[in-house]
């Protein structure tokens, strides 16, 4: 179909479907523009309702792209599937338009296939004697030591004081965020005054911990998030200023971090584009990846997979960003990251939504880390966390989730996982249930006639210990289990008897 002698941005054409109450649609349709490219997107109009957005991406002139999308009924009623550009001078052409339903059951039943297939392996143990002959009925033992996916959690100033806070938070993460602590106003409260030693002794925390640290952050594009000092400096000004800082904080912790957020919220905001040019944010990046080479340096950006209305940080406005920081000189090489924080707000979540967006984004082929995941207040707030942390889990481009959230002590009150006295709320129920889920507990298996073993393993470091029936006879080994191409690998147990 083609929509032409377009005058208002929603001018194109409709198809009104109805809809079923708790049913989860996803959305999916080829579009192109008649010159250039632009910005296409799908809109669901309901009754007595604004009009939705549900998706867009970059249509191009001369073939098609895929527009994905989707939302959650949250009742049964009409609704009218629109498209959009806000450019009224090319016609919209689109083709193989679908909507497809699902219960929460079917959604739920693919997340459980996909983390199957992508976050474990089959692994086969063969038990020999080392003259190569089966030892049959040996029993092996199967620990998991490591968990090679990073599912974190973010922490603050608060963790160097409380001892109950340390315990609960090294029994459960190997992976972290400092929600404050590394950012600008936090280390040069006073121009020309550092002070990095709450910072340093929360790394020093970690590192005795066995924990990876996400850098956060180095600039906030956000002009209230500044050091009071700097709001008032001139753009040339803010130039040395910034020189100073990113040369000051990447450089100390340089080699120590697994990541750095380099430039926060720069599709909402712009204080540095507007002090220093349209290119800051790719000047910071090249500078960034200059000190600290080996660490990947991330966007970092709210709404994107969560609220489909906020235009400023859609998926299509993301990758527009993505392509101007590495098309920046000497940024060919730069190790780019995609960080969507999932600050989900009460309600439903939109998990046809998140999974499109996760779609678009892992198409370009870099890292994805879901970076400040929390959900608001809500009757239902553990169950729609549980949701939002399986939706991402699942998705092949997903590389590690890190969690706003913690115990009330330390302030987290927006999703707290304890309370005064470290008892769990709901919402810690889920995290912990989760955590033991996606690890392989510790199993004793016998082996067969021909002294094989087969079992499905989450990917990790594990520790094997084999036990002979003959006295005194045993063989234990280290083993890593990742992802491969192969089907399923055989580990070797070889037992001196």
């Amino acid at each position: 179909m083609v929509a032409h002698s377009r005058k208002h941005p929603l001018d194109s054409f409709s198809q009104k479907v109805c809809v079923e109450k708790g049913k989860i649609y996803s959305f999916s349709a080829s579009v192109q523009v008649s010159e250039g490219s632009g910005i296409v997107a799908v809109v669901f109009k309901f009754p007595n309702r604004d009009a939705v957005r549900g998706g867009d991406v970059i249509a191009e002139h001369g073939c098609w792209t895929l527009l994905k999308g989707g939302f959650v009924a949250n009742f049964t009623s009409p609704v009218e599937i629109l498209f959009e550009s806000k450019n009224t001078s090319v016609e919209i052409m689109v083709d193989n338009v679908s909507l497809q339903p699902f219960t929460k059951e079917e959604w739920r039943s693919h997340q459980d296939k996909s983390i199957k297939e992508l976050r474990k392996s089959k692994v086969r143990f063969h038990v020999t004697q080392a003259s190569k002959n089966p030892l049959n009925g040996t029993k092996v033992s199967i620990k998991q030591v490591k968990s090679h996916f990073p599912f974190g959690c973010g922490m603050n100033h608060y963790i160097l004081t409380n001892s109950d806070y340390q315990k609960w938070f090294a029994s459960r993460f190997k992976w972290t965020t400092f929600t404050n602590e590394m950012k600008w106003y936090s280390t040069e409260k006073a121009r020309g005054q550092e002070n990095y030693t709450i910072a340093d002794n929360m790394v020093k925390f970690a590192q005795k911990n066995g924990i990876s640290i996400r850098g956060h952050n180095v600039f906030w594009d956000d002009p209230k998030y500044q050091p009071d000092w700097v709001k008032s400096l001139s753009p040339e000004e803010v130039r040395t200023a910034a020189a100073k800082r990113i040369n000051s904080v990447v450089s100390r912790y340089q080699g120590q971090l697994i990541a750095w957020d380099v430039v926060n919220e720069n599709l909402h905001f712009s204080f540095y584009e507007d002090n220093l040019g349209e290119n800051a944010s790719a000047e910071f990046y090249s500078t960034a990846q200059q000190l600290d080479p080996d660490t990947t340096m991330f966007m970092n950006e709210y709404n994107t997979m969560e609220y489909s209305s906020d235009e400023k940080s859609s998926p299509a406005n993301y990758k527009k960003k993505l392509e101007e920081i590495l098309s920046y000189p000497r940024n060919e090489n730069l190790s780019l990251g995609i960080g969507l924080q999932g600050h989900f707000g009460s309600g439903q979540p939109n998990l046809a939504y998140m999974r499109s967006t996760l779609d678009m984004l892992g198409a370009i082929g870099l890292p994805i880390w879901l970076t400040e995941v929390d959900v608001e207040k809500d009757p239902n707030q553990a169950q729609y966390l549980e949701e939002v942390l399986r939706e991402g889990y699942s998705h092949p481009a997903v590389q590690g989730i890190i969690m706003f959230v913690g115990p009330e002590i330390a302030g987290f009150n927006v999703t707290t996982l304890v309370d005064k006295n470290f008892k769990n709320t709901p919402a810690g129920d889920v995290v912990d249930k989760l955590i033991e889920e996606w690890n392989s507990n510790t199993q004793e298996i016998i082996a067969d006639d021909q002294g094989y073993i087969d079992v499905s393993l989450f990917h990790g470091d594990y520790e094997i210990t084999a036990e002979g029936r003959v006295a005194n006879t045993s063989a234990t080994l280290s083993l890593r289990v990742a992802r491969a191409h192969e089907p399923q690998a055989i580990v070797h147990v070889h037992i001196d008897t």
